[in-house]
């Protein structure tokens, strides 16, 4: 069996535009987004920590780098998911978000579980 579908977590994202929480005169765009994550591969793992690369409209970039995910390092056997929800606020109404979460597997090696980029709009901006 190939290493690679051994480690292998699948990660799927929605996302919401919060205009209660946003202030689009002071340049604050808030979003919620929920992900799912899946252990499509044949060990248990455990994520550790998370890193996000967070883009506005602009060029701004913010990285963020944390332990768990909402305070929890959820243990995912073969066939288990995960589903969480958190939020980012960008400065702009158009943006994007991508990264990776860092897993430990029950044989104790390492591995990157990547996050696609995806994007953050406010709704009827993007056509």
């Amino acid at each position: 069996m190939a290493e690679g579908k051994k480690y292998e977590i699948a990660v799927k994202v929605h996302t919401t535009y919060l205009p209660e929480q946003s202030d689009e005169a002071l340049d604050r765009y808030v979003f919620a987004y929920t992900i799912v994550l899946s252990n499509t591969g044949t060990v248990t793992a455990q994520l550790i920590s998370r890193h996000w690369v967070i883009a506005d409209g602009s060029g701004g970039v913010q990285e963020v780098r944390g332990l768990g995910v909402v305070g929890e390092q959820p243990l995912l056997k073969p066939g288990d998911t995960y589903e969480y929800t958190s939020g980012t606020a960008i400065s702009t109404p158009v943006g994007s978000m991508k990264g990776s979460y860092q897993m430990v597997a029950e044989d104790g090696l390492r591995f990157d579980a990547p996050i696609p980029e995806f994007i953050l709009s406010v709704p009827r901006i993007l056509h």
